[in-house]
């Protein structure tokens, strides 16, 4: 029982660290994991190392090439759009039912929030993030559906690969910034169909500056 609970804790941890520096791009896409070097590194032995692989192999983060080589996945322009394609089907229907299901007062309080950020220094930014994580777990709490809270929570994963490969600008920040303060005045107001069109017209946006970000980084 207490070996059990010790190697699920040691997973979790070699997972938790991996997903880190894969989304950090520590671990660029095409770095071999090999079970043993990585159990080494982590301090973990290779039963709970392989637990953590094969979570991230779950994810879509990493790739088993053969039985003996495990990698880190790449992720192109091909692949960015496949994922804002399901993410724009999770989106709109959760925020055509948060406006149904949720607290108007705590959209229209974020909404005000939104406003309000302050873009022009680093510390702003981490605010503004931080807002958007605590806007997008208002909405699971509000759907109160976990097949499509656990779905959006594998695209997540994959969107902080996506923000890290795009540069900010500011231009692009502020006009994130103001739709999602219409998405969740939208909220605050029950407009179903309102906040899954102010939804889609964001994420409309976001996929073609980050389309663009990695064609200009290629130049």
């Amino acid at each position: 029982m207490t070996l059990s609970a010790e190697r699920v804790t040691a997973g979790d941890r070699a997972y938790a660290v991996l997903l880190d520096e894969i989304q950090a791009g520590d671990l660029p896409a095409g770095t071999v994991l090999g079970e043993v070097e990585q159990s080494v590194r982590l301090g973990v032995s290779r039963t709970p190392m392989r637990e953590a692989l094969r979570r991230l192999i779950a994810d879509g983060l990493v790739v088993q090439q053969s039985p003996r080589v495990t990698v880190v996945a790449g992720l192109d322009a091909a692949d960015i759009r496949e994922l804002f394609e399901i993410r724009r089907a999770l989106e709109e229907t959760s925020a055509r039912l948060a406006a149904d299901r949720g607290d108007a007062e705590l959209f229209a309080a974020l909404a005000a929030e939104f406003a309000r950020v302050d873009l022009g220094r680093p510390e702003g930014r981490d605010a503004y993030y931080s807002l958007i994580a605590r806007f997008d777990a208002a909405i699971d709490e509000a759907i109160a559906n976990d097949y499509i809270t656990a779905a959006l929570r594998t695209v997540r994963t994959h969107l902080v690969r996506v923000r890290r490969m795009a540069r900010d600008k500011p231009l692009r920040l502020a006009a994130s910034a103001a739709e999602h303060r219409t998405i969740a005045e939208a909220l605050a107001a029950r407009d179903g169909d309102l906040a899954a069109h102010a939804t889609h017209v964001h994420l409309h946006n976001a996929l073609t500056g980050i389309l663009e970000s990695l064609n200009e980084g290629q130049k």
